[in-house]
């Protein structure tokens, strides 16, 4: 990890779907409990849901309270319909081109895009999203760069795409890269969508899907920002699932899709976060003078998560989720046994309210942890 800019703290913000309406509530709490209008992150980092959430605190990292406010009023109003089309028939019509697909091997309908369109979440995000804020916040020192990562189908790799100080260079490593532009709700979208659920997007001459899929070093575009130090908002507990005392059913196509989806957003994420640690304790062990040699800085890092598994706060409220969709999840058979493909399509107000109030707790929760981490 190269060596940057001291004292620069980052937010990275992983994918989730509907589980990133936590990240809001731990947001709120960091606000509350820091005080001020000063943004406290001038690195921002997300990835498909993280990406919208970093967005919108870039946007207003000038007026960081009002980012917070305008952030939770996006999610506590938020309905599945403003996501993805919901009516029986558009959902019914996705369904038969894959089934139409498979049956006649390709020769009818042969490239289906995705289960669900999208379309709606792309007419929300253009009335609610003021993306100009980014370039203002820019100008008026509040932010140093913003970055929101796609995985590209053809090249095979993770671009993050960023917006930055004129004087931050692109990257590229090993099927990773970083790529300045004025970032627009294409770039959004693209790191957004869900692989199979949402068509993917195109940007120039390629199709981009969900950033998590490609991208092996999640915290590599804070540091290539400038970050040292790192905040991290993650959208799954750490609670291990209890060992089956008798043989379950065959997983599911739905069981399974929601398992990758966890591996997309968390365990990437938390392998470069045991990277990050063991470079870490390298590094005390090296005298000083030789870090600047080596290209290497310790890297200060906080990782705040859900306490509760939010599977099981997703079985309170899946009776939110339309009924066409209902159908979609039992036809996959991601509905009732596990709910981690329902966790994620659940873009129902009392859903995400009830995420966003536990984010807060959690925050709070971690109030001496968070002071600390901020006062160096």
């Amino acid at each position: 990890m190269r060596s940057k800019k001291p004292n620069c703290t980052a937010l990275v913000l992983p994918g989730g779907g509907a589980r990133g309406a936590y990240q809001v509530g731990v947001l709120k709490a960091i606000s509350e409990l820091l005080g001020g209008d000063q943004n406290p992150f001038p690195v921002i980092c997300g990835t498909s849901a993280g990406a919208i959430n970093a967005a919108v605190v870039a946007s207003h990292a000038h007026e960081f309270p009002v980012g917070i406010e305008r952030l939770e009023h996006f999610w506590r109003t938020m309905r599945c319909d403003l996501v993805y089309r919901t009516d029986a028939w558009t959902v019914f019509k996705s369904g038969m081109r894959f089934a139409v697909t498979l049956l006649t091997g390709g020769l009818v309908n042969g490239n289906p895009k995705a289960f669900l369109d999208n379309l709606p979440l792309r007419q929300f995000l253009q009335k609610t999203l003021r993306l100009e804020g980014i370039q203002t916040a820019l100008e008026l020192g509040a932010l140093r760069g913003v970055a929101v990562t796609a995985s590209a189908y053809t090249t095979a790799s993770a671009v993050s795409f960023f917006q930055a100080h004129p004087k931050i260079d692109e990257w590229q490593r090993t099927r990773r890269g970083g790529q300045a532009t004025k970032l627009s709700l294409d770039h959004l979208l693209a790191s957004a969508a869900l692989p199979i659920l949402f068509p993917a997007e195109r940007i120039g001459l390629e199709y981009f899907g969900d950033g998590g899929m490609r991208m092996v070093a999640p915290l590599s575009p804070a540091v290539h920002l400038g970050a040292n130090r790192i905040l991290v908002i993650g959208t799954r507990d750490d609670i291990p699932d209890l060992a089956p005392q008798s043989l379950p059913d065959y997983p599911s196509a739905g069981e399974i899709g929601g398992y990758l989806m966890d591996t997309i957003f968390m365990d990437t994420l938390n392998a470069d976060l045991t990277r990050m640690k063991r470079i870490n304790k390298t590094l005390e062990l090296v005298p000083e003078r030789f870090h600047k040699r080596a290209g290497l800085i310790n890297i200060e890092s906080l990782v705040i998560k859900p306490s509760r598994d939010l599977r099981h706060v997703t079985q309170a409220h899946v009776h939110e989720i339309p009924r066409s969709v209902q159908i979609l999840l039992r036809t996959l058979g991601g509905w009732g046994r596990d709910w981690r493909m329902a966790s994620y399509l659940l873009f129902a107000s009392p859903y995400c309210s009830e995420l966003i109030d536990l984010g807060y707790a959690d925050g709070m929760a971690a109030e001496s942890e968070i002071i600390n981490f901020f006062q160096g």
